[in-house]
């Protein structure tokens, strides 16, 4: 039998797992952009924002309403610290400056995807949600043998997750208009990268399949 990558979903033996969809890395107020006046922020994340809020998260919820009707596993990652002070996150988080509180409006997931009471969110403190988290141990006591991804950043803290899951021998399915970095130079870069990880499909093909 031949190996490949792709194979069409199967809700029972699948999860969709939301990175970084919170409100620290996903609205204006975040503490990521807080520190910016308003021409700044125009200036540096105005396309960013643009396609967040106009194109990306209407797919997010588009996925989620889908999965969930599907029996698909809904789940979340978002940056958050196990400490008020963040003694505990990543040395790199450190050098970086990132620091979301433990309890804090930041570490929340945006309202726009808002988790059910029975869906599984993971705070982690490091850019890889395997590293951080004990993710793994959870999919494969759900029985999890296929993992969509989505989320922010393309090129940073979904990638790692891409890479990670199918290195610990999950089958991965980007969805690739439903992530977002902050130009449409370094989500491409991000996504031909990547393409050899995982299987590549957009929201619309997904939904399709699901149904």
């Amino acid at each position: 039998m031949e190996l490949t990558r792709n194979v069409p979903i199967e809700p029972a033996k699948a999860a969709i797992l939301y990175v970084d969809v919170q409100n620290f890395s996903a609205k204006k107020k975040g503490a990521e952009f807080a520190d910016l006046d308003e021409k700044t922020l125009n200036e540096k994340y105005g396309w960013y924002f643009g396609r967040l809020e106009g194109e990306v998260i209407p797919r997010m919820q588009k996925l989620q309403a889908a999965c969930r009707k599907a029996g698909v596993e809904v789940m979340y990652t978002t940056i958050e610290s196990l400490t008020l002070d963040g003694r505990d996150r990543s040395l790199d988080y450190k050098i970086t400056g990132f620091n979301v509180p433990k309890g804090s409006w930041d570490g929340k997931v945006i309202d726009e995807i808002a988790p059910g009471e029975d869906e599984i969110v993971l705070p982690k403190s490091s850019s890889s949600v395997f590293v951080s988290t004990h993710i793994d141990y959870i999919l494969r006591n759900l029985g999890v043998k296929q993992l969509i991804i989505c989320g922010l950043i393309t090129d940073q803290c979904v990638e790692s997750a891409i890479r990670d899951a199918c290195d610990l021998g999950y089958l991965v399915t980007q969805v690739t208009d439903a992530c977002l970095t902050y130009s449409q130079e370094r989500h491409d870069n991000s996504l031909r990268t990547i393409k050899g990880y995982c299987r590549q499909v957009t929201t619309d093909e997904l939904i399709a399949e699901l149904s």
